[in-house]
């Protein structure tokens, strides 16, 4: 007989490992790590059965893109005023809102955009809205995940406990939570270089990209005795793990995070910061 064929597979012999009952969770992560440091699961299986354990603890306030960081569209800006937005963000959905972000008047998928290109004078933006969905922060993930399934949709407003707006959550927000950063609209094509030049002297730059590349592509010093990528040095300087959106300024340069998830960063715009000795008056 066959030996191989035999063979029981990794969720077998993890089976047989956990055949003794966890009594509480730590247990049951304690089994999960034994079982890995026995090559009974690779690290991938074992970080996306830690984030679906997480997922049932975690809330829509946990992982939430707040309020300020939304990117919104006003209902009366005509097209030609927000497109250049649409262009910039890159998003595939956008909240649209009345008089403030507490006016949510439904969501625009860029898509339904090439009406307005089809025929731009018989596009109406308040008609080519789709209902917000609107969910409590006090959510719990897993649960938002089913209805994100049942109902197939893609993105929900979160509101307070007051009936604000708190921010916005996506299915991919809570996806990442399980199986680590998703490829968007703001990720790298694995082949391009890790620095590229974007307009008006701005750059985008993976997070793992090593300090003395940088240094060397932007003719920079920043220091890596202590930190060998950009993204730990950003960290770093935080002081905690940032989220999209939050900018922080070192160096001479302005680093914003565009792309994160909860357990690091992904990529980031970096400017470079006027020359303060510059914008003072020159000498008649």
């Amino acid at each position: 007989m066959d030996d191989a064929g035999s063979k029981p597979t990794w969720l077998e012999r993890l089976s047989a490992l956990l055949m003794r009952e966890p009594e509480d969770r730590e247990e049951l992560i304690e089994l999960l790590h034994a079982a890995f440091e026995r090559n009974l699961l690779d690290a991938d299986a074992l970080g996306m059965i830690e984030g679906v354990l997480q997922v049932g603890e975690l809330s829509v306030r946990d992982i939430m893109i707040p309020r300020s960081q939304m990117d919104v569209i006003r209902v009366n800006d005509s097209v030609t005023a927000f497109l250049p937005f649409v262009l910039d963000t890159a998003h595939s959905r956008f909240p649209v809102i009345g008089r403030d972000k507490d006016d949510v008047l439904g969501i625009l998928l860029a898509k339904d955009l090439l009406r307005y290109f089809a025929d731009p004078e018989a596009f109406d933006l308040r008609d080519s809205l789709r209902p917000a969905v609107f969910v409590p922060e006090s959510k719990r993930l897993n649960v938002l995940l089913k209805e994100f399934r049942s109902t197939r949709n893609h993105m929900a407003i979160v509101v307070d406990e007051y009936s604000g707006i708190a921010g916005l959550i996506t299915i991919e927000d809570v996806i990442e939570q399980i199986v680590g950063d998703i490829e968007d609209e703001y990720d790298f094509d694995e082949t391009e270089s890790n620095i590229i030049p974007e307009r008006q002297g701005r750059y985008r730059v993976k997070a793992l990209t090593e300090i003395t590349d940088f240094n060397e592509a932007l003719g920079c010093e920043l220091s890596d005795d202590e930190y060998d990528t950009i993204g730990g040095l950003v960290v770093s300087r935080f002081g905690h793990l940032p989220k999209r959106g939050e900018s922080i300024q070192h160096a001479g340069l302005r680093f914003q995070v565009i792309r994160a998830d909860s357990r690091r960063i992904h990529s980031l715009l970096v400017e470079r910061l006027p020359d303060p000795l510059s914008l003072l008056p020159g000498d008649a």
